[in-house]
């Protein structure tokens, strides 16, 4: 059905924390200076891609996923949903503090949910002096809640600087929250469940808060925190640069630099990708000029290729 690349046209979410990054850094046509996420491959009851080339154009993902899996991804699972999201943040204002839930928890607590959520952040550009929130200090439960109860959250939060290019892991459980002035890339299990922990006591234009989610937080937050260290690989390949940035048991992830020309194959059987800089040349079946901001799927039938430019991109596949 298709022996060239599919490409997808990305939604957008306007976000109480969002900004204009999406459009300044991107190139965008976004909805308003308060759009917070962009879901560049997306096949969600909240927001599915669309296709915009080949036989399926106008298609969405969700639709092409359910009526065609086999021949675009090789996948026999009927029941199964697409297993990644692909999103770019832009964190105008802190966002909340929050937790997800894993695949069993997802199952239990929630009736909408084919997934838990664990994910991953490329940070793709921040202000200096930058900070994400990425665990908590509570040895206990009873720890956890009682710096809740008291709103210890100097106490209770993890805070790390970021600059462009860290990568982070986060899996379902762990404590986290993005913090202002940053831009990233995340990839993550297809799933939109957050439980809220705290959300700096904002009030919208109707003088209400965000709805917090503490009872299912507790629940649902690996105690004592398990900090994440890297492990990436590198892999040169005539003129491309690989950066394998996480393998888990949810998705693989990479970075790749290129500058020249590369020929070769998936490694799996589809791929996910976003061009983060610079543009390139794809020949497949088709030549397509992909630049920053493009969102791509290489599905089953495309075997071989060829890039040609000078570009980087975050690749994906799940497990």
């Amino acid at each position: 059905m298709y022996t060239d690349i599919i490409r997808l046209s990305p939604i957008f979410k306007e976000k109480v924390w969002g900004g204009s990054s999406l459009h300044t850094n991107f190139d965008y046509d976004i909805p308003s200076d308060h759009t917070g996420e962009c879901w560049g491959i997306a096949s969600h009851p909240s927001g599915s891609s669309t296709i915009t080339n080949g036989p399926l154009t106008g298609w969405t993902l969700m639709d092409a996923w359910k009526e065609h899996k086999k021949e675009l991804f090789n996948e026999d699972n009927d029941e199964k949903a697409f297993p990644l999201l692909i999103k770019i943040l832009d964190a105008n204002d802190d966002l909340s503090v929050q937790v997800h839930p894993n695949d069993a928890q997802a199952h239990e607590l929630e009736d909408n949910e084919a997934y838990g959520k664990t994910e991953c952040w490329y940070i793709v550009d921040c202000k200096d002096g930058s900070e994400i929130v990425l665990g908590h200090h509570a040895k206990t439960r009873a720890e956890l809640e009682d710096y809740i109860e008291k709103g210890d959250w100097d106490g209770l939060l993890r805070r790390v600087p970021v600059k462009p290019g860290d990568f982070f892991f986060v899996p379902a459980g762990t404590i986290h929250a993005i913090g202002e002035g940053i831009v990233i890339l995340e990839t993550q299990q297809n799933s939109d469940t957050t439980y809220r922990v705290y959300d700096y006591d904002r009030r919208d234009d109707q003088n209400q808060t965000r709805e917090l989610h503490l009872n299912k937080a507790v629940e649902v937050t690996t105690i004592p925190d398990e900090k994440q260290e890297n492990a990436f690989s590198y892999q040169n390949v005539h003129d491309l640069s690989i950066t394998t940035l996480t393998e888990n048991d949810f998705f693989s992830v990479f970075h790749l630099d290129l500058d020249g020309i590369y020929e070769g194959s998936r490694p799996a059987d589809y791929l996910l990708a976003t061009i983060i800089e610079g543009e390139v040349t794809f020949t497949g079946k088709d030549t397509h000029l992909l630049k920053k901001g493009d969102h791509f799927i290489l599905p089953y039938e495309l075997e071989n290729f060829k890039l040609e430019g000078t570009a980087k991109a975050i690749v994906s596949y799940p497990k």
